[in-house]
């Protein structure tokens, strides 16, 4: 069997797929992308069809340290996710070639199911707790949230009152034993991000997510003594290198690489591996499309230190279409008690509606996320 083509279909409301064909008429599927890029990572997946064309789709490992390793430069955003993209097609072809579950093919599932949670809010969060209510009302356990809007390196008082209240009505909402993530995306510097951890500590949060941006990972040790509430982050790291040193520092309980961004399925495995030696919990970042969460489940699926799983059904970029939208058989995704069952489909565990996804990819998107600034004119973290 050798690959013959690899295309990709740049679907809204902000996602890019890819397609790998074979001589034999067995196919796979991949999520390649960054969020506002897709264009970027479709033209670096297609210089890299250049060594795929022609090669046995079976040999896994060594095309990912071909694409990694032999163009020199190496790593980022835009490399390791159209890397991401490939590797997971590959899985999945791979998977349809013998009737399998990717999970299969990687040593067997651990469990059976993982738990999800919903993302509640928007960009600037509004309206929490009742959303929350409503999100709970329909079974899940663990919601997620923005904690804040945009915050200058020393910001007002205002802003984290704000922040705390909002929090405090979710937690008042849905009860003790819910499950809630505060996301910071990185909008917040040290200085703050150490208060905001402090006054964070009563409401018995499930994590605090990207208290500060990745590159300033060593202001992590600080922020953690102002709380024992979990400290996750990872969604901007691409690569074991990269996790490397974060686990090194020993601040961070949970990690969250993105297995469209952090180099597919290979390489997410060897990072979730590396974590379980320090201890440290993954949370998979998915914010994308089905494609991107049926990989995400066949990781869950083999990883012991996976306890729960983000899923973008419902979130605010979803305006025009939706996580359900382009697979043949929408109840693989079936939420049930706050969870979602590990796909036993061969393959990704998805069949994906080709001819609506090439419809869609002839309206396209140009999908660029707002530019936000202080009120002093100045760009703001967003």
């Amino acid at each position: 069997m050798k690959i013959t083509a690899l295309k990709t279909y740049m679907v809204p409301p902000r996602w890019l797929f890819l397609k790998i064909e074979t001589d034999e008429g067995i196919f796979g599927w991949g999520e390649p992308v960054v969020e506002g890029r897709a264009a970027t990572v479709a033209a670096m997946v297609e210089e890299l069809s250049d060594y795929l064309i022609g090669k046995d789709p079976f040999l896994i490992e060594d095309h990912w340290n071909v694409m990694y390793r032999a163009g020199f430069y190496r790593g980022g955003a835009i490399h390791m996710s159209a890397i991401a993209g490939i590797d997971q097609a590959l899985w999945d072809l791979k998977g349809r070639a013998f009737n399998v579950p990717v999970w299969q093919l990687l040593g067997g599932k651990c469990r059976d199911r993982i738990r999800v949670y919903s993302w509640i809010g928007g960009d600037r969060p509004a309206d929490t707790a009742r959303a929350a209510k409503e999100v709970v009302d329909r079974g899940f356990t663990a919601v997620k949230m923005n904690g804040t809007e945009e915050l200058q390196f020393i910001d007002s008082h205002r802003k984290v009152d704000e922040a705390i209240a909002r929090v405090a009505a979710i937690r008042e909402a849905v009860g003790p034993y819910v499950g809630i993530g505060v996301d910071f995306h990185g909008r917040v510097h040290k200085p703050m991000a150490k208060v905001l951890a402090r006054e964070l500590q009563p409401f018995d949060l499930m994590f605090i997510e990207e208290p500060v941006l990745s590159e300033n990972f060593e202001a992590l040790r600080e922020i953690a003594a102002q709380t024992s509430i979990p400290i996750a982050l990872g969604e901007r790291l691409f690569s074991r290198w990269d996790f490397k040193r974060i686990l090194e520092q020993g601040c961070v309980d949970i990690i969250q690489p993105d297995p469209s961004h952090s180099g597919g399925i290979t390489e997410t495995r060897k990072i979730a591996a590396m974590a379980e030696a320090y201890d440290v919990a993954v949370a998979l970042h998915c914010p994308l499309g089905p494609i991107a969460l049926a990989a995400n489940l066949q990781l869950d699926a083999i990883s012991y230190n996976a306890f729960i799983q983000e899923q973008s059904l419902g979130i605010h970029y979803n305006k025009s279409n939706d996580l359900l939208d382009y697979i043949v058989d929408p109840s693989v995704f079936s939420y049930v008690d706050g969870h979602v069952a590990i796909p036993d489909g061969p393959g990704l565990g998805i069949e994906i509606n080709e001819e609506y996804v090439k419809a869609k990819a002839a309206e396209g998107h140009r999908w660029r996320n707002p530019v936000w600034r202080h009120a002093d004119g100045s760009v703001a973290e967003w």
